[in-house]
């Protein structure tokens, strides 16, 4: 077993394991902010994806481009979060 093998396709496969986990989660979830916390979830192994990726093809773009989409998929769950919370409250 080469070092590229256990440094990065391991950790990848993982990764997928627990997107398709978080998938079924988000599919069979019981309540709202569940399937929420599953999204949520699936956007933080897709970061850590393409974190790997650029890690595995030392390219830095990969992680430029997780930085961002990291920080609009925090956005989009405060957004949702305000929604859940019943919109502006003044």
């Amino acid at each position: 077993m080469n070092e590229f093998f256990k440094v990065f396709i391991i950790p990848g496969g993982l990764l997928l394991i627990f997107m398709f986990l978080s998938l079924i989660r988000l599919i069979l979830g019981p309540t709202t902010p569940d399937r929420i916390v599953a999204l949520d979830t699936i956007n933080t192994l897709v970061v850590a994806g393409m974190i790997l990726m650029g890690a595995a093809y030392e390219e830095v773009i990969y992680v430029d481009v997780a930085i961002v989409y990291a920080l609009l998929s925090y956005i989009g769950t405060l957004y949702v979060a305000k929604y859940l919370e019943g919109g502006s409250k003044k």
